[in-house]
């Protein structure tokens, strides 16, 4: 009795490159003994079926199916460019950000103390300065703080002036002499420079007169001249020689 061999199944990788079905019509055990015997028949040097389906398709040609699409980055690495995940991702740039209104303020307000702590402190030798002046007496009168009085002799205006000896004194001269302050800020009582010259004008004796000296001890320091007031002054003076003559007033 001959012994009914069954023929060899192909297998699937053979199935996936021809695009051929298997019969429906075979019994499961059947296929399932010609998948054996197929896989005992097979060379040693026949790749897996899941190599040879990866050697096998292609981007244009896979079985029946849709082509493979490539990874464009893979695809692009013949030219030089770096796959996706060596490339840096793209950032857009971030907004800038506005400053708060609050911070100008707080800056603004921090140099305006600033400069009225210097202007108070420089007040001295700012004051003396004309245009620096009504800004250093309007901050020290809210501030009160005190403003070093106005210093300008040449704005003191001679309007009369004597001197001559003084009866029945012997080397005694009485000086009398009238001004006025023309500057714009009141002003201390001014020194008075005194200059004596005889008849050759050469000059005999010089003496600088404080407010003190010809206002007497009991002259405050702090009272001053507003602008357009007068005074008058008289005072005694020793002189320092018979021939006097002339003599002349500065102020300062």
């Amino acid at each position: 009795m001959s012994e009914e061999t069954t023929p060899p199944r192909p297998s699937l990788a053979t199935l996936l490159r021809s695009g051929a079905t298997p019969r429906s019509t075979e019994p499961a055990a059947a296929e399932a003994d010609a998948d054996a015997d197929a896989g005992a028949e097979t060379p040693a040097t026949e790749a897996p079926p899941a190599i040879a389906e990866a050697r096998d398709e292609s981007p244009d040609n896979v079985g029946d199916g849709a082509p493979v699409e490539q990874d464009e980055d893979v695809a692009r690495q013949g030219g030089g460019i770096a796959p996706s995940f060596l490339r840096h991702p793209s950032t857009a740039a971030a907004p800038a950000r506005r400053t708060p209104r609050w911070q100008w303020l707080l800056l603004a307000a921090l140099a305006l103390l600033l400069a009225v702590q210097v202007v108070v402190a420089d007040r001295a030798a700012l004051a003396a300065r004309a245009g620096w002046r009504p800004v250093v007496a309007g901050l020290c009168a809210v501030l009160r703080c005190s403003v070093p009085a106005w210093h300008q002799p040449e704005a003191y205006t001679m309007l009369q002036r004597e001197v001559r000896p003084l009866a029945g004194r012997q080397g005694v001269l009485q000086v009398q002499a009238s001004f006025r302050n023309d500057a714009r800020w009141a002003q201390a009582w001014p020194a008075l420079a005194l200059a004596l010259s005889d008849a050759d004008g050469r000059v005999i004796g010089r003496r600088l007169l404080q407010p003190r000296d010809y206002l007497g001890a009991a002259h405050d320091p702090a009272q001053r001249l507003e602008p357009g007031q007068s005074a008058q002054v008289a005072f005694l003076l020793r002189e320092p020689s018979a021939a006097t003559v002339a003599y002349t007033f500065e102020f300062r």
